[in-house]
């Protein structure tokens, strides 16, 4: 029985990996069209307000949630490096 409980938590676990993933995949493909607009526009990679004001909203949504402010914001500064990144990469492209 409690391997068939395990399983099921395993399944659930494995279920929300994919929908992470498949959201990350959508939430990229429209950074990338923002750093393309960016690099178009002469517009700067980089927004550090806006940043600063998306942490803050998500280190309050995480805390409504139950889950740690911090872990969130850690996961939020590593995925907007990643955008950062692109929106250098597309800058310098054109």
């Amino acid at each position: 029985m409690a391997d068939e409980q395990l399983e099921q938590y395993r399944s659930s676990i494995d279920n929300i990996d994919a929908a992470l993933i498949l959201l990350l995949a959508e939430r990229f493909k429209i950074t990338k069209a923002v750093g393309t607009y960016k690099a178009a526009n002469d517009l700067p990679p980089a927004d550090p307000a806006r940043e600063e004001i998306q942490i803050a909203r998500l280190r309050e949504l995480a805390a409504s949630a139950d889950l740690d402010p911090a872990f969130s914001e850690s996961f939020l500064r590593f995925i907007i490096a990643e955008v950062i990144h692109h929106h250098e990469q597309a800058s310098a492209e054109y």
